[in-house]
């Protein structure tokens, strides 16, 4: 029997990732939606589709990302990251549609020394972080059946702007660049979490809302991770390592953002693919895209 989905934010890269993956999964009827189809921050006419279209499934993708811009566009952000998710969360529960939110790493204040599991001590440190904490925290309030947040970290992918994509494009502009080594966590390929998200959808079954971690294997600085592009792409740009104090930016990153992904892998029997490994898998993609 075909399970009717709604992905929202379709045109970013998890979206797009999402869409391109839809073929192998017949059993599924999505509808794919960014916000020209469908402002999700007006509750009525999400309502309103989700009805017509009688959605059992919602994977919301939509989000503002601008980590910068947020410092001082509270208002919008706000709008996306959290109020947005709590109509997601209402309509999901007067409806009884399950409800798979996507979040951040940035809910944490980066201040650890171990992987952070889903139960650690939330404090994060700019609006986007606090904005989709607050998203998270209406989430869990309104607690939808068979719904499910999952936090990610520096995520890319061979659509949408992202940092493979500057990399390469700067790779190929200047002789070297500086890049942060002291910030430090794992990259998510956007098409292996897609890939897992289509993969747990038959596998939902929780009373509460539940968190899950989930980013690719392994961890790397951004210094590290620009360097394995180069070589991987073989870009013969040099990459100096810089300290965050040297690169300052309106918002405050995260110094350490790692996530165990312990609970994701043994509640959904999922196999996760090591960085590097996705990183090749993205590079030849963009080479084919060429």
């Amino acid at each position: 029997m075909n399970r009717t989905v709604l992905v929202t934010g379709a045109k970013g890269q998890l979206g797009s990732e999402l869409q391109k993956l839809s073929s192998r999964y017949s059993e599924l009827n999505l509808f794919f939606t960014d916000r020209e189809e469908l402002d999700i921050s007006d509750r009525s006419r999400l309502e309103a589709f989700c009805t017509k279209n009688k959605i059992e499934i919602i994977i919301n993708c939509a989000a503002y990302t601008a980590v910068d811009k947020a410092e001082e566009d509270f208002d919008n952000a706000d709008k996306i990251n959290h109020l947005a998710v709590q109509y997601l969360g209402e309509i999901s529960n007067a409806h009884n549609i399950s409800l798979i939110h996507i979040s951040t790493d940035y809910v944490f204040d980066g201040e650890s020394h171990k992987p952070y599991v889903e139960e650690d001590p939330v404090a994060p440190q700019g609006v986007y972080g606090k904005t989709k904490l607050l998203g998270e925290q209406a989430l869990l309030r309104i607690n939808p059946k068979n719904s499910i947040i999952i936090r990610t970290s520096w995520v890319y992918s061979s659509f949408g702007n992202n940092f493979v994509k500057t990399m390469l494009r700067l790779g190929e502009e200047r002789d070297e660049l500086g890049v942060i080594f002291d910030q430090v966590g794992t990259p998510t390929y956007a098409g292996d979490l897609a890939e897992a998200i289509l993969e747990l959808l038959p596998k939902i079954n929780n009373e509460n809302v539940e968190i899950f971690h989930y980013s690719n294997e392994g961890v790397c600085s951004w210094y590290d991770f620009a360097k394995t592009i180069f070589e991987l792409s073989n870009t013969t740009c040099k990459v100096n390592p810089i300290e965050t104090k040297e690169y300052p930016t309106p918002a405050t990153r995260p110094h350490y953002s790692l996530l165990n992904k312990a609970k994701i892998k043994n509640s959904f029997n999922l196999e996760v693919p090591y960085w590097k490994n996705s990183l090749q898998v993205c590079l030849n993609v963009l080479k084919e895209d060429i």
